[in-house]
């Protein structure tokens, strides 16, 4: 078992100097307008890509399960998720590209930060096991690569707003980018609805309720009724340009509480397990 966790080790170490690397190609190549630095920087990603991911299925392989438990899983993994769709997202919607700008350096930032948590294989009991939780947490992963893409948008609108540098002449126009930060924000909040309702269906099926005001559960609520607020006056209320992205600066640091930080600060089934 040791030798199998510096094997996993060493594969997500290698994985993030190859995405630091394709980082540092993709930023060069959008800054200075050099078409060959961004293919070598998407072909390093789909590289670290294969790495990466033939490193999660080798630890599932070792603990017997989804890569959901314990924080160093939770992180590569919602990496691992959030670059691969990206790039499909990426195919299908080629403005969205300069986005990775934000995301292939929170990809790196993730798996670095989950293996200072050092791997190491814990179980969950088999009464908590259920295809509700694999939704539950597959759809808030799916919601962080959502959450990126609109973040790099509201901040890019944002330098944009304040003259910025050259490069941001490069970019979408404001209205462009205002309009997809918008878009993503609706999918991350559609995503985050969905995992919390796989996630209280679960809690049913686990405890026989389906909601414990936990401290993890209180803050999903409040990061999901700030995206409902921040889509309500967008759409409702003409909410658009600086002062949406500033509102959604605000729903985005709430749902790193949400996700990262309240499972380390208080004692729940959420930090027992998937801490």
């Amino acid at each position: 078992m040791p030798d199998s966790f510096v094997t996993v080790t060493i594969i997500h170490w290698s994985a993030v100097a190859i995405y630091a690397l394709a980082t540092g190609c993709n930023t060069a190549g959008i800054l200075f307008r050099k078409e060959r630095a961004i293919r070598i920087g998407f072909g390093l990603v789909l590289g670290g890509l294969a790495i990466h991911g033939a490193g999660l299925l080798f630890w599932w392989r070792i603990v017997g399960h989804g890569p959901y438990i314990g924080r160093f899983e939770v992180l590569s993994s919602q990496a691992w998720l959030a670059l691969a769709l990206f790039l499909v997202f990426r195919h299908f919607l080629p403005r969205i590209a300069v986005a990775s700008l934000l995301v292939y350096p929170a990809t790196f930032l993730m798996i670095a930060v989950g293996l200072f948590f050092a791997p190491q294989a814990r179980m969950l009991p088999p009464t908590l096991r259920s295809v509700w939780l694999v939704l539950h947490v597959t759809f808030y992963k799916i919601s962080v690569c959502t959450l990126l893409v609109a973040l790099a948008f509201s901040v890019f609108f944002l330098l944009r707003e304040r003259g910025g540098g050259r490069w941001l002449t490069r970019l979408p126009d404001p209205e462009t980018m205002d309009l997809l930060a918008f878009r993503f924000a609706g999918f991350s909040f559609t995503f985050w609805s969905i995992a919390m309702l796989a996630g209280s269906i679960w809690a049913y099926q686990s405890w026989g309720r389906f909601w414990g005001w936990d401290p993890i559960e209180t803050w999903s609520l409040i990061t999901w009724g700030a995206f409902g607020l921040y889509l309500h006056l967008r759409r409702f209320f003409g909410w658009k340009g600086a002062r949406a992205a500033y509102f959604y600066l605000i729903c985005f640091l709430l749902s790193v509480v949400s996700l990262y930080f309240t499972p380390l600060l208080n004692s729940s089934i959420h930090s027992e397990y998937f801490n």
